[in-house]
């Protein structure tokens, strides 16, 4: 005699022990094990215990309604499917029990080929829905590498950095200041096989010119004035890991070429020397302008843009991130927080709505430092509307159009004062017109003046970076 192999385990939740042999008479053919409970508690006990593959359920118990039992699998997000089956069929009952997700209704008495149908379908139900689930894991994460998100934009860059990281191909990482970009690099060395080597950073927008090519490649004792001692360079120190060219398109033309021979030959030497070291680096570079604009500009190298324009990842800004928004002011709030030894209750759902619908133009830093505002600036508690901080009126848009201005915690931003000495034109008359050049240089300038000098505040009015505003600046000196 063989013992039939048992698949599927099926709880049945029924009070009548006749109406239980009768059930499990009909399906004894079947490849499953039913256990038999009597009791909303019993059922409760057995679930948190371990879930089955399917639910039978009659709704008139002796304790409580079948449908508790119902209520706790729905309110606990399970995806485990529920047949209802009870001698009490009605129209609100089936519409109740539907709600809460079961997953078919019956009432009795139940002809055996009907239940058998019912189960055999449920089960197949149960099997495709674990299929989706070990299908979308991934979809699911919370975060990768430092990175906080779950949205599906941040899933593409977790699966891009993943796929990534065990190459040696150059990574060019493009984003909006405040998105993570450096974030990127930790995590394609921390996930690669060089991550027991060197990480080195180079912000290329804050290195001067003329000590540009010693910081990237290095320089002996002597090599020039105030090189006071050897440096051995970034390239050299990042040897067995990785290199981080942050802000690539700063870098002057002429290193941009000393860069693309080191690529090409994988040599350095140091500057005032005639050493030649061979070096084995992975590069990761990152912007946040287009770089095939830069190009057409004149302002970087076309030959170095496809050496390092090899693999690229795009990370979106926090506008464009959903509920991930919610997920990291809450991070930030428990950090800060407790860096500040306070104790908050996160925040009111109309604070949440605020954060969640204001368009972040400073990303994932602007979000960061206002959250820390907000734990210097609370005793703790839970964090409602009125406690956040103002935030720039200009990317407030969307948020005026649904909530009257008066209600919202806006920033005033200086309005740019008309040009003085350009009355307008009389009617009939037509108007003086000057270079678009000049009109953006006196725009900038007088963004400049309404903001004191403050050239950030100046740029977000603008809404355009700061940096453009620097690099125009500088060009202008030079006129």
């Amino acid at each position: 005699m063989t013992t039939k192999a048992h698949s599927h385990e099926v709880l049945l939740v029924e009070d009548s022990q006749s109406i239980a042999s009768l059930y499990k008479a009909y399906l004894r053919d079947e490849p499953l094990s039913l256990k038999h409970v009597t009791s909303v508690a019993d059922a409760r006990a057995c679930l948190e215990h371990r879930l089955p593959a399917l639910v039978l359920l009659d709704l008139n118990l002796p304790d409580e309604s079948g449908g508790q039992v119902l209520r706790w699998i729905h309110d606990r997000g399970l995806t485990l499917p529920v047949v209802v089956i009870t001698g009490h069929g009605s129209v609100e009952h089936a519409v109740e029990a539907m709600r809460l997700g079961a997953y078919d209704f019956v009432t009795k008495p139940v002809e055996p080929a009907r239940l058998k149908t019912t189960v055999h379908n449920a089960l197949q139900f149960h099997a495709l829905n674990a299929q989706l689930e070990a299908y979308q894991m991934p979809e699911k994460r919370q975060g990768f590498c430092g990175f906080v998100g779950a949205s599906a934009v941040m899933q593409g860059v977790y699966r891009a950095l993943e796929q990534a990281a065990s190459s040696q191909a150059p990574v060019f990482v493009q984003g909006e200041s405040g998105t993570g970009k450096e974030l990127c690099a930790e995590a394609l060395h921390l996930s690669s096989p060089r991550s027991e080597g060197p990480l080195i950073a180079v912000n290329c927008a804050a290195i001067p010119k003329d000590l540009f090519e010693s910081e990237l490649f290095g320089h002996v004792k002597g090599a020039f004035t105030g090189a006071s001692k050897d440096r051995i360079g970034a390239v050299r120190q990042a040897h067995g890991g990785t290199l981080f060219l942050d802000e690539i398109c700063e870098m002057p033309m002429d290193l941009q070429s000393k860069l693309l021979r080191f690529l090409q030959t994988g040599q350095v030497s140091a500057v005032g020397s005639d050493r030649i070291d061979t070096v084995d680096v992975r590069i990761v570079c990152a912007t946040n302008r287009d770089p095939w604009e830069e190009v057409d500009a004149g302002r970087f190298r076309e030959d170095l843009y496809y050496r390092l324009y090899v693999v690229p990842i795009v990370v979106p800004p926090l506008r464009q991130r959903g509920d991930d928004v919610l997920l990291l002011a809450r991070r930030f709030l428990k950090h800060y927080g407790k860096e500040e030894g306070k104790a908050f209750a996160g925040f009111s759902a109309e604070a949440e709505s605020l954060l969640k619908r204001y368009p972040w133009p400073g990303n994932v830093r602007q979000l960061q430092n206002v959250v820390r505002q907000i734990c210097v600036m609370n005793p703790g508690g839970k964090i409602g509307k009125e406690r956040i901080p103002p935030l720039p009126k200009r990317s407030m848009a969307g948020l005026v159009a649904a909530t009257p201005v008066e209600s919202q915690p806006i920033a005033e931003v200086p309005q740019i004062p008309p040009q003085q000495g350009q009355p307008a034109p009389e009617a009939g008359q037509e108007p003086e017109l000057i270079p678009l050049a000049t009109m953006e240089r006196q725009l900038i300038e007088r963004a400049i003046d309404a903001c004191e000098g403050n050239v950030t505040r100046a740029a977000s009015l603008l809404d355009v970076s700061p940096s453009t505003i620097y690099r125009k600046l500088q060009a202008w000196q030079g006129q």
